[in-house]
């Protein structure tokens, strides 16, 4: 709850004694960091794994500036902000000796343990010293948050502006609340959710009003043109499915119970953070599909604050003995998904792991099919395994075309290329996935069974890579 703001000079007799208490924050405040700090540490590398959208901001960040803006003209201007940071820390992380995977989930690392500290900040102010505990903690063990810690993505990022926005919120810091709230959502636009999650606390107060339209202002720009870019960039997705509905209620109707009983104050700033922003863009999906849970991942820092102060409000003592040991084994699933966590297999792809694939199958003189064309990812973020092959349907490089996977040519130039290769190596999405219906990928896959004889196909973890040669050629 807002109150109106005393008279100058005039300091209430509760209002001292709470920020004297403040002051006094014993030394494990430090907790919640240092704990999704070594979270993320543990296992960063994931096995020298990689995966796509990863791949992409690894090849994104080495381009030359000007190739970079030029892109973000084209396409993924929603990442700009991000892709240009990037491009500044990843060559000073690798310079520094890290390993590329490494060097570019480092910042998702730093931001999450500054999104637990600000959690534990928030849970401070709001109901005291063991919420702030147990909801750093809370924030910084939950599944999806050690995931995106250990993402070369966005997320982790604005969940952490986002979290500082809202703590801004409730000190009623205006400026600096606006100008972070607006650096997060140019990160990613889809934070400007939680200026709508912030309008349950704000609403009422005329410099949060004028707040929210700077901040509308100022993301304007990069709301046009990324909505030009929609096609592009969000083709891919549908409509959410039954399993996004059924996540989104668990975790509202979580939220609601827990929220019973909490400080009013909490519940107004902790559960609309928590349930609003997944629920409007579900909602928005059903119409125009733009959901994906990662999108809102801030979201769970409303949910850790509802959790931490239920757990603080906990007596061990007058838990019922039956009670304690089902408590304790619910912390095994996340302990093995933890574990799952920083392995290959947790994402979608390994693009690292289909380079190696490639490279160990390839010849000297071999030409390479991208089947569909945006697989070419895979094998950007290998520039020597890449450079070594005829990329057959290639027209336009990627920094070239100014586009993230490069432009490929008309059917009837694949087609030509193609029957003039002696050996070609295809990679392919698994074989569960459905065939891309463009004419550009019908030629490819007309021409490979005309011309050429499957001799081997090597699955990999998201992939397949596939070598045809001409007839009785086979190895």
């Amino acid at each position: 709850m807002l109150h109106r703001r005393p008279a100058p000079g005039h300091r209430h007799p509760h209002r001292k004694h709470q920020e004297a208490a403040i002051s006094r924050t014993p030394p494990w405040r430090w907790l919640p960091p240092l704990l999704a700090l070594a979270l993320g540490l543990w296992g960063l590398d994931r096995g020298g794994s990689m995966w796509r959208d990863e791949s992409v901001s690894w090849q994104v960040a080495h381009r030359p500036l000007g190739d970079l803006l030029g892109l973000l003209g084209r396409v993924d201007a929603v990442h700009g902000l991000y892709y240009l940071l990037t491009h500044a820390l990843l060559p000073l992380g690798e310079a520094a000796g890290l390993s590329g995977p490494v060097a570019l989930r480092l910042p998702s690392v730093a931001a999450t343990a500054l999104a637990a500290a600000g959690v534990a900040a928030l849970g401070h102010r709001l109901a005291g010293p063991r919420t702030a505990l147990a909801a750093g903690v809370v924030y910084a063990v939950l599944p999806p948050v050690q995931m995106y810690a250990q993402e070369g993505r966005s997320y982790a990022l604005v969940a952490a502006v986002v979290v500082g926005a809202t703590y801004l919120l409730h000190r009623r810091r205006w400026p600096a609340y606006a100008v972070v709230l607006t650096v997060a959502c140019w990160l990613h636009e889809f934070a400007v959710l939680a200026l709508l999650a912030h309008a349950v606390t704000g609403r009422r107060v005329r410099a949060w009003r004028r707040c929210a339209a700077a901040v509308a202002v100022l993301v304007l720009p990069l709301a046009v043109l990324s909505a030009g870019q929609a096609g592009r960039q969000l083709g891919w997705l549908g409509r959410p499915s039954w399993a996004d509905w059924a996540a989104y209620a668990g975790v509202a109707g979580l939220a609601a119970l827990l929220a019973r009983g909490a400080d009013r104050e909490l519940v107004r700033l902790a559960l609309p953070l928590a349930v609003l922003p997944p629920g409007l863009l579900l909602t928005v999906s059903l119409v125009h599909p733009l959901y994906v849970d990662r999108y809102v991942l801030y979201a769970l820092a409303g949910l850790a604050l509802l959790a931490g102060d239920r757990l603080a409000r906990v007596r061990v003592r007058a838990v019922r003995w039956w009670l304690r040991p089902v408590g304790a084994a619910l912390l095994v699933p996340v302990a093995l998904w933890s574990v799952w966590l920083r392995t290959p297999d947790s994402r979608k792809d390994d693009a690292p792991a289909v380079a190696a694939a490639v490279r160990d199958l390839a010849r000297p003189g071999d030409a390479v099919l991208f089947m569909p064309a945006r697989r070419r990812e895979w094998l950007l973020s290998s520039p020597g395994v890449y450079g070594a092959l005829s990329d057959l349907a290639l027209d336009r490089a990627p920094a070239a075309s100014r586009t993230l996977q490069g432009t490929e040519l008309p059917s009837e130039g694949i087609r030509a290329r193609l029957t003039e290769a002696p050996r070609v190596l295809a990679l392919l999405d698994p074989a569960d996935q459905p065939w891309d219906a463009y004419p550009r990928e019908a030629v490819k896959r007309q021409t490979l069974a005309v011309f050429f004889d499957l001799c081997e196909i090597r699955p990999v973890h998201g992939a397949r890579v596939a070598l045809y040669a001409r007839p009785g050629a086979c190895p």
